[in-house]
């Protein structure tokens, strides 16, 4: 009967990773297409960020991402003075997010890289 519990344990486990791989983050829908007075934003996971530790990003205090393994964010925003917030999920260790200010101007891309500095979470600007 254990041998049984466990297999089932393991299947469930199984799908629950098959479908939180499929329910892959995008962009919200205002964010997705680029306007004319828009600018292009870009962060990118490092592969060592962490294995069952998610990036969350946020934009002026709405989540709109959630960056597994291997995925980047990849959106716009529109021209004018912006937060991005970076934060880890679950935060098992009490690790401050990270907020950056942003002007964004249109047609301008800007592209950031999450990674560790010590224990500290930081998003580096990549030229």
């Amino acid at each position: 009967m254990k041998k049984y519990s466990l297999i089932i344990q393991i299947l469930g486990l199984a799908c629950a990773c098959m479908i939180s791989a499929g329910c892959a983050t995008q962009p919200a829908a205002s964010a997705s297409a680029a306007s004319p007075n828009s600018g292009h934003l870009l962060v990118a996971r490092i592969p060592n960020f962490g294995t069952f530790v998610n990036l969350v990003l946020s934009v002026d205090g709405k989540r709109v991402a959630t960056l597994n393994e291997g995925e980047n964010y990849d959106g716009y925003l529109s021209a004018g003075q912006h937060t991005l917030i970076a934060a880890v999920e679950p935060n098992r260790s009490g690790i401050a997010p990270v907020q950056k200010s942003l002007t964004v101007q249109a047609g301008r891309t800007y592209s950031y890289t999450a990674a560790w500095s010590g224990d500290n979470l930081v998003l580096n600007t990549n030229q």
